[in-house]
């Protein structure tokens, strides 16, 4: 029988992602395994499948159910272990694998997780991909393989080991320069799967490393989201420490945010923009951002004479729109940085080592770093809302803003260049949730546009 999806489980490009217990089961994980495992196979992708999880609780049981269905369809299944979601993906491309399957819900909270389905290219399933296996899973029932076909699970405890190798080795990196710093960093990995990775990156660039939740049991202390909100344990570990930098990591490791010298939180929107500085000093190209990134990537595009492409929200939108473009790197405003001379994924250890490239170029503390570029306030909040009413809350907004500028491209984004303010009212592909992100160059005008905004929906609804 195919697969019935749960009605309250979260579906998008992203994977899926639902609570624990319900509707998130080890019987329907091996369901959706099998059925992504049968449906690589009728893509024509014989290889193996890489496999990883983040340090949840829930994290082993999934992997174990995830494993068992697809070695129930045939697949040859690699298991790399807990390790950083980036990690997974650059496994997959190297080996040449089928696909992958990361157990993880990112930056939810605990009582979640999810599957994040990976290609043979090493990104996350795109639109076309996505809605194929989608059709594949509501229709088929994967054949299963007889019991003299069934493959032994092998392991790769190397996966991250190499990953490392290959970050130290980018052109974009003077290890000699950034050792010379001898650099002390505060770190706070939430206790996800960033901790014993991102501790070995920081300690083979001559770091000093004081951190907090570094033991990845997945027992989160806090909402596991590194927004600047979250973040004031690490800004006073920053200072009883006298540390240059802190950086706090999500769960699985695709996403950096920052604090500064003085413990004050800088928060994710300026990790790309930071590490973006690094890249195009050496290396200059086009910039893919999405959406709901901050404006001040273009002013560090603009400073080095190159431009800023944007893609609908959702990572494998910003890696397809970066092949396309060619670009030299780019991300999203929630802290994923990505490199095209490593991977098309974002990725987390090489945005810190990105970042702390950027400090040591400039020869300036984070403070300095920020205000170096033009300041802007962004203001992120969430509703819920009927979707199906979309459609009309976007007209009433387009006529009670009077844009300069429309995109509809991912939701509805409202910009007024002349004024550095926009409006990006999109629905989340991760929460039930409709996202409301504005930024200006004054933090009351960007709280009167998301209130605004928020106002106009709620007399639509």
């Amino acid at each position: 029988m195919p697969v019935q999806l749960p009605e309250n489980l979260m579906v998008s490009v992203s994977g899926v992602r639902g609570r624990v217990g319900e509707p998130l089961t080890p019987e329907l994980m091996a369901g959706i395994a099998a059925a992504f495992g049968g449906f690589l196979r009728a893509e024509g992708h014989d290889g193996p499948v890489c496999v990883g999880r983040d340090s949840r609780t829930s994290g082993p049981m999934f992997l174990r159910a995830v494993t068992a269905g697809l070695q129930s369809v045939g697949c040859q299944v690699v298991d790399l272990g807990m390790v950083p979601t980036p990690t997974v993906l650059l496994a997959v491309a190297d080996a040449g694998a089928a696909g992958g399957m990361v157990v993880t819900a990112s930056h939810n909270p605990a009582e979640w997780n999810a599957l994040k389905l990976v290609s043979s290219e090493g990104i996350f399933l795109d639109n076309e991909m996505s809605g194929r296996f989608r059709s594949y899973l509501a229709a088929e029932d994967p054949p299963r393989a007889a019991w003299d076909a069934l493959y032994e699970v092998t392991s790769d405890p190397d996966a991250w080991s190499r990953h490392l190798e290959r970050i130290l080795k980018l052109p974009q990196l003077d290890l000699s320069a950034i050792r010379s710093r001898s650099l002390r960093v505060a770190v706070d990995c939430v206790h996800g799967a960033g901790g014993p990775p991102i501790t070995e990156l920081l300690q083979s660039l001559g770091c000093a490393v004081q951190g907090i939740g570094m033991e990845p049991d997945g027992l989160f202390p806090r909402d596991p989201e590194p927004t600047a909100a979250n973040l004031a344990a690490l800004g006073d570990l920053v200072r009883e420490t006298g540390s240059d930098v802190g950086i706090a990591i999500d769960p699985d490791a695709d996403r950096l945010s920052l604090v500064d010298e003085t413990g004050t939180a800088l928060g994710e929107d300026l990790t790309l923009a930071l590490a973006a500085a690094a890249v195009l000093s050496r290396t200059p190209g086009p910039v893919v951002t999405n959406l709901s990134t901050s404006q001040v990537v273009e002013d560090v595009a603009r400073s080095f004479d190159v431009p800023v492409i944007r893609s609908p929200v959702g990572e494998v939108n910003v890696s397809r729109r970066m092949q396309a473009e060619g670009a030299a790197v780019g991300g999203e405003g929630n802290g994923g940085v990505i490199l095209p001379a490593l991977h098309f994924t974002r990725d987390a250890p090489l945005a810190v080592a990105l970042v702390l490239q950027h400090l040591v170029d400039r020869g300036m503390k984070p403070s300095e770093a920020a205000a170096h570029w033009p300041t802007y306030t962004i203001v992120k909040t969430k509703v819920s809302f009927d979707r199906s009413a979309l459609s009309a809350a976007y007209g009433a907004l387009r006529e009670d803003l009077d844009p300069v500028d429309v995109d509809e491209s991912d939701g509805l984004r409202l910009a007024w260049p002349g004024d550095g303010r926009w409006l990006h009212v999109r629905p989340s592909g991760t929460e039930p949730v409709v996202r409301l992100i504005a930024e200006a160059r004054d933090g009351d005008a960007a709280r009167a546009l998301v209130k605004r905004a928020a106002d106009l929906l709620d007399g639509v609804a």
